[in-house]
């Protein structure tokens, strides 16, 4: 038997089974995300586009799905069939995680929106926020300080935790810091980022996860 499972692992590419099982076994970027993270924490989730922030964000949800627990995804760019693509190529189904997972397209998403939204959460529910961004992009919306000061109370008090997408300067320069940092998230108006409690970058395959401040 141990000779058919090491012929197995050799086939994917590994020198024996323990080997293949002990890959399988570490935890996904999304369910080391979710781990460092505490009821009502704010995360910021940043990179350059192409660099995989969406589907981390997604892959968080879908880790604390799995866990038990509900999500929401608010996108203000992405439509419901842009989220079933992404759900497949996670390997996963998203009619599986139906009664768990939200998904909410309005344009009319805003911090009083997600709050009204999420009036039932749960502690330890993850929300996502499509992106920082775009939040006060309506000038009927207030202003996206005040949105987040808001958002922070109220995760604060309920208990879930909001990971907001964020977009970083086009000027970033890779060659000479590997990871973006907070000083590199674009803003077009103003935000103390010491609101955030968490802050997440992807660069090139690499994650950096720390607190703030």
């Amino acid at each position: 038997k141990r000779q058919a499972l090491n012929q197995i692992a050799r086939q994917e590419g590994f020198a024996s089974w323990s080997l293949l099982a002990a890959r399988y076994a570490e935890p996904s970027p999304g369910e080391r995300l979710i781990d460092a993270c505490r009821d009502g924490d704010l995360v910021l989730l940043g990179a350059r586009p192409g660099h995989g922030k969406t589907l981390l964000a997604l892959q968080t949800a879908i880790a604390a799905m799995k866990s038990g627990n509900h999500s929401w995804f608010f996108s203000l760019e992405y439509g419901l069939e842009d989220i079933e693509r992404t759900f497949v190529s996670l390997g996963e189904d998203a009619a599986s995680f139906a009664g768990r997972f939200e998904f909410d397209c309005s344009d009319d998403i805003c911090a009083s929106h997600i709050i009204e939204r999420l009036r039932d959460a749960q502690p330890g529910s993850v929300v996502i926020v499509d992106y920082l961004q775009l939040l006060d992009q309506k000038r009927s919306h207030p202003e996206l300080a005040e949105q987040i000061a808001d958002l922070r109370a109220f995760a604060l008090e309920s208990g879930v935790i909001l990971f907001f997408v964020s977009q970083i300067h086009r000027d970033f320069d890779a060659a000479a810091d590997t990871l973006p940092r907070l000083a590199d998230v674009r803003l077009p108006n103003p935000l103390d980022l010491a609101l955030f409690s968490r802050s997440c970058f992807l660069h090139d395959g690499e994650i950096e996860i720390a607190a703030v401040g």
